[in-house]
This record gives structure tokens, sequence and C-alpha cells, in this order.
């Protein structure tokens, strides 16, 4: 992946000293998450770059945009990419780890995002730093979900994106924390390619899922309309 900075239309994200580069999932986060109700508080968990909550800050006009990123490399630069920013004003990053933050933060949030590390069996790149931003037991879902039930407001909204693998079992855990299923959106690269991504919105309110697929690509560099409508107003190619 490279390290250059990430030019969107209307921020750059410097990433060369992050371990995880702009990649699809934050993007498809940023810009799928819902903000029909106009969230006055936002959180991003594990920020990495900053790329979500700048998304979220340029789509929003949330007063407070909140990041967490444990990394001190990561936080450096997310900090940095929120000052560079329009909406500096706004984006706050803390470093500090999930659990520290769940237990001194008393305020809730009326929208919380993550894209989790989420690799559970312990891969090796061989480049530590990114490892730790990958696997799963530096942030596992139940951790994740319990302090996310402390911190969003009853009638607020988790959005997050995870392997379609891996989805009935975070739903159940969810379930434990009275956290449901709102919107769910299961992503595929191509049409004949497996599903690869489960992009989840859940809340404290028990109803219906509304259930839909993204496919990215029709072939190979050429994005389907609703990837394009997604993501145009951040990608300058788009």
């Amino acid at each position: 992946m490279s390290s250059k900075p990430f030019q969107f239309k209307e921020f750059t994200v410097q990433q060369d000293r992050c371990a995880m580069k702009i990649g699809t999932d934050g993007v498809l986060l940023g810009a799928w998450t819902e903000l029909n109700k106009n969230p006055n508080s936002i959180l991003d968990i594990g920020a990495g770059t900053g790329v979500i909550a700048l998304m979220l800050a340029q789509r929003s006009a949330a007063e407070l945009v909140d990041a967490i990123e444990i990394d001190n490399d990561a936080y450096e630069q997310c900090v940095e990419n929120f000052e560079a920013s329009p909406w500096g004003d706004r984006l706050f990053c803390y470093h500090a780890g999930f659990d520290e933050f769940v237990a001194e933060i008393e305020d809730t949030y009326d929208l919380i995002v993550s894209n989790p590390p989420f690799y559970s069996e312990k891969v090796s790149s061989g480049n530590e730093q990114r490892d730790i931003a990958r696997a799963n037991f530096s942030l596992p879902f139940e951790e994740l979900l319990e302090g996310v039930a402390k911190l969003l407001n009853k009638n607020g909204i988790f959005s997050i994106i995870i392997p379609f693998k891996e989805e009935e079992t975070f739903l159940q855990m969810a379930e434990r924390e009275n956290l449901f299923p709102s919107r769910i959106s299961h992503v595929k690269g191509s049409p004949t390619s497996e599903v690869k991504r489960s992009l989840i919105e859940l809340t404290f309110q028990q109803k219906e899922t509304l259930t839909s697929s993204l496919i990215i690509e029709k072939e190979r560099h050429e994005y389907t309309e609703e990837y394009i409508a997604l993501t145009k107003d951040f990608y300058l190619k788009m």
C-alpha cells in the first residue's frame, strides 16, 4: 500500500506513519453511515489516519467529532490530519486505549463508528505495528460492543464494518448488549465474487432489519453506479 498522501475532494490524509493505510473499508463506512438523525456528537473508535471521522465531519453538522487511537504514530498523524482539515475546530483525537476511554468518558454519543481490527487469527506481516492495527485481539468484538453500549445514547446509532464471515457471531454478541441491527449491507468486490464485508448499523431499538447488497466493481476499474453514488463526494476521480 502506498504511504503517499491520499487526496480526497475536500481534504487530504497523510498516512506515511500509519500502519493501516487508506482502504476501501474505511471509505465505505464513512460514506454508508446514516446521518439522517443529524447527530450532534460522533465518536470514531480506532481512528487510524482519521479518515472516517474526517468524512463524517464533511457530511454532517455535528459540533463534536471525537476519535480515539491507541498507536502513538497513528495518533499523531490523525491529529495532524484533523488540524489540516477544514473542520479542525470540530475534530478531536484522544490518545487512549478503548477500555480507559470508556472508563473516563461520562457523556454519550449520538453516533459511534468503527472500522475495527478484525483478523482473529494471529497473522504476521513482518510489521508489528500493522499487525496490531489489524489484529482482533487488540480490541475483541465483545469489548468493543460492551463499551459502545455504555457510550451510545439511547436513540443513538452504532455503525461498523466487519468481515462477512464474522457477522452472525457479531450480531449474537451485540444482542447480549441490547444492540440490534437496523440496517445491513453485504459488500462484494464484483458481481461474481463472494460477499467479503458486512456494513452493520445497530441501535437499542428492535425493528425490522433493512438488508441490501453493494457491489463495488462491474469489472476491473469499472465501478458500479451505487458505489459511485456512495463515494463521489470524496474520491477525486468519481
